[in-house]
């Protein structure tokens, strides 16, 4: 459960119920995961906040609240380097996966059957920047959730190694593998119907990029490639209906804001309706990540795009 207060300024606050309801990450900072006393259970029809905490429920404040459903805690195996603990969704594709590093070269088992291609890594024992890996870039490149600095190439992430349909690879980078340190990773696979990243590029132009992900979204988050912008959010609670120009920064404690024109949401993807560079430069690339506001998959393996 990712939170992010909506009406004001606050870090944005994480949960998952592999660390536990009561330990907290931000996306838009280095700190480490501390102990909340806000979050008080996931509930098999949602979650529990409690107290009057700013991040999560200040009186009379408004929110927004992002959920992936995980599920397997166990049979997991192979790889070197062996999870502490985790919970997998093998119909999604997706996991979440806690560990402690080795400051070598390792491997962690995911058990998705296929090959990811979105790993989140946030170091909880310790202050350090978020590492960020999509097919799109390659596994030479890394980009940091918590900023909004350009993207980067270094080996000391990914090994220059891609991920597998088995494992995933770290080296060791303070961000992913440090000795004796604790990481969680939030790992993805691109899933018809349900979960897609990649790339486009800007045409500067209110009539923007098409870009095709095989179903409806229902939260988009992206980033220019380029330094100096942020990361824009954008979900169809907040904005029910296009244009969704109502935007949350994951590196930023700001509160919500609209940005003119903004996002449609259609039966298959999303097109930018912005020509600044913020989401729709001129030639800029940019690197996204979106989920299906209704996951279907057919028998055939393509997604339903019908509303």
């Amino acid at each position: 459960t990712w939170i992010k207060k909506r009406s004001g300024v606050a870090s944005s606050s994480i949960q998952d119920s592999v660390r536990g309801n009561d330990k907290s990450v931000k996306s838009n900072t280095t700190g480490a995961e501390f102990t909340n006393s806000y979050f008080d259970s996931f509930d098999s029809d949602g979650f529990t906040v409690s107290t009057s905490e700013s991040d999560v429920n200040a009186n009379s404040a408004t929110y927004v609240g992002w959920n992936w459903k995980m599920g397997t805690t166990s049979g997991l195996s192979g790889g070197s380097l062996t999870p502490s603990a985790y919970s997998i969704n093998t119909t999604a594709k997706q996991g979440i996966y806690t560990y402690t590093g080795t400051g070598s070269t390792a491997t962690i088992a995911h058990g998705l059957g296929v090959t990811p291609t979105a790993i989140f890594i946030k170091k909880t024992s310790g202050a350090e920047n978020w590492a960020v890996y999509s097919k799109s870039m390659g596994n030479t490149k890394y980009t940091i959730l918590n900023t909004y600095g350009a993207i980067q190439t270094g080996t000391a992430f990914w090994n220059d190694t891609s991920p597998t349909d088995t494992v995933f690879t770290i080296k060791d980078n303070v961000s992913v593998n440090t000795s004796g340190q604790t990481y969680v990773a939030y790992v993805f696979c691109d899933t018809p119907g349900y979960f897609k990243q990649g790339a486009y590029t800007g045409n500067g132009n209110t009539d923007g990029a098409l870009v095709y992900t095989g179903f409806t979204p229902s939260y988009v988050f992206l980033k220019n490639d380029a330094d100096s912008e942020n990361w824009h959010g954008y979900d169809n609670k907040r904005n029910t209906y296009n244009v969704r120009s109502l935007t949350l920064d994951p590196d930023q404690n700001n509160a919500e804001y609209t940005i003119a024109d903004g996002v449609d949401f259609l039966a298959n993807g999303f097109k930018l309706r912005i020509s600044a560079s913020a989401c729709n430069g001129a030639g800029a690339t940019y690197r996204y990540f979106a989920w299906a506001a209704n996951p279907i998959v057919s028998s055939n393996s393509k997604s339903g795009t019908a509303r």
